[in-house]
């Protein structure tokens, strides 16, 4: 099946998320969706799968136009859609799972045989390996995935979509991931394979399409350079990598003895951290998401109680201590939900960078506050760190992901830091303002803070790290140097090595 868009437009209230878009899929190609968060690669999707209508252009299917008024009509159409979000019941099985919302009944009853033999003939012929009759709640995410692959296809889906695939899987399951699309492009099925990651468009790519500010930015080789994809979604020159020097080691800052939390979920604590980090350091923590990496942030800086262990910096014990005394001794945090946690989204520019400050000298004379030394602070920081708004008056959730997350950085960089904890700090960042964030944090580390980054990105904890600590089950699984091989690194993710104290 070939599919075409043709001048689809879309928009939410004034903001134009796609602009006179052309795309032509062809039958049997894994065609790549290239560019930044942001960019309007979901949203172009979602019209083709039906979940939004475009406000003007046409979808064409071998040569006929359709309109799409619900994910339904797309299915029926030959169009299934992965999403970044898996929509599946935990309790149910695989199977159930797989013939969920389209129902086969036999005598009256569900037909379980019939959905059981469809999935083990998936298995077989696209090596989606996967128990039929495993509860999907007890599945690792990568299984999860293969799944949701095998509903569209028992939908008969002749173009699957898959929006972000590898964001939550470790290094070994995104090359299985390839390896099972590679056996559905055989099939004669297209893919449209949504990214932003450069060396994954250059691993599977038959065709790449670039998005930029919702406009088809050109098209690419997949044979092109990482330099030249990302210039062409960045609309610049792009320099790639993270350019930092040696670690200038100092002091220890932050050790972390046999520290023990509890899940979110409830569950029994499933593993210990022990840890050290010294000043003129940077100590990645790696990791798929939900393994206990939200929870440790939050215990570090005061938003956790711990079952037990310890939480000493700088020679003082804060294990426990309420978050205002945490920032108070010198700990800057960015953590990964920025406007939910870290800023006002309805406060202005201004005093979103001095939420944890404003009761201090300069900014307040006892309980009053001192506005134009607060406006003239931020005035500064927002030169500083190149926040484009319009003025600092501007309702900070106004701005773009992108000066949001400088907002919060310029905050926390803005005052003597022992150590800076950061969790996720690029998260829907594009390609310069992830560069921006990751100059300011070798700069914090150079200048003698100690430094925390927590990421389920491997190349940002590789690129960023001087240490690189694995998390698994809400233990650190093991400390090895940035330069460890990246298969290791999936071995390590998975729970694969012995826990150790570095």
């Amino acid at each position: 099946m070939k599919v075409e868009l043709r001048r689809v437009t879309k928009r939410f209230g004034a903001v134009v998320a796609n602009t006179g878009i052309d795309l032509a899929i062809e039958e049997g190609e894994i065609h790549c969706l290239l560019g930044e968060n942001g960019a309007g690669k979901s949203t172009l999707m979602n019209v083709l799968y039906g979940t939004l209508r475009p406000d003007s252009g046409s979808i064409v299917l071998d040569g006929l136009p359709v309109e799409l008024h619900s994910p339904r009509d797309a299915i029926a159409r030959g169009i299934g859609m992965v999403h970044q979000h898996f929509a599946l019941v935990p309790t149910l099985t695989v199977a159930d799972n797989v013939m969920l919302g389209f129902e086969r009944l036999r005598d009256g009853w569900l037909d379980r045989r019939t959905a059981r033999d469809a999935v083990l003939a998936m298995v077989a012929k696209y090596g989606l390996e996967a128990d039929p009759d495993a509860l999907v709640g007890d599945l690792p995410v990568g299984v999860q995935q293969r799944v949701e692959i095998m509903k569209a296809l028992e939908r008969d889906a002749e173009l699957v979509i898959l929006d972000e695939p590898t964001a939550v899987l470790r290094p070994q399951e995104a090359e299985q991931l390839f390896e099972i699309l590679t056996a559905l492009r055989a099939s004669g099925r297209s893919i449209v394979f949504i990214t932003h990651k450069l060396h994954e468009v250059r691993r599977i790519a038959d065709t790449v399409t670039v998005l930029r500010r919702g406009r088809v930015a050109g098209s690419a080789s997949p044979g092109a350079s990482e330099s030249e994809l990302a210039s062409l979604m960045v609309g610049q020159e792009v320099a790639l990598g993270i350019q930092k020097g040696p670690a200038p080691l100092g002091p220890p800052v932050l050790r972390i003895e046999d520290l023990w939390v509890l899940p979110s979920r409830g569950l029994d604590a499933a593993g210990s951290v022990s840890f050290e980090i010294r000043a003129g350091e940077i100590l990645t923590v790696a990791g798929v998401q939900g393994n206990g990496q939200t929870e440790l942030v939050e215990t570090l800086v005061g938003l956790r109680r711990p079952l037990s262990g310890t939480v000493v910096l700088a020679g003082e014990a804060i294990t426990g201590l309420a978050t205002h005394g945490v920032l108070a001794r010198g700990v800057g945090y960015v953590p990964e939900d920025r406007r939910r946690v870290g800023l006002v989204a309805d406060l202005p520019v201004y005093e979103n960078l001095v939420l944890d400050v404003f009761t201090r000298s300069p900014f307040a004379s006892g309980i009053r506050l001192r506005r134009k030394a607060i406006r003239e602070h931020a005035e500064r920081l927002v030169a500083e760190f190149d926040i484009r708004t319009p003025s600092i008056d501007a309702r900070t959730g106004t701005l773009s992901g992108g000066n949001q997350q400088k907002v919060l950085l310029a905050r926390e960089l803005s005052r003597p830091l022992k150590l800076l904890v950061a969790a996720e700090p690029t998260r829907g960042l594009d390609v310069a303002a992830s560069q921006f964030v990751h100059r300011r944090i070798v700069e914090a580390r150079d200048a003698g803070a100690a430094v925390l980054v927590v990421t389920s990105d491997l190349d940002e904890a590789v690129g960023l790290g001087d240490r690189v600590a694995v998390i698994n089950s809400g233990g650190i699984v093991d400390i090895v140097p940035p330069t460890t091989a990246r298969e290791a690194f999936g071995v390590l993710m998975a729970g694969g090595g012995v826990r150790v104290v570095a």
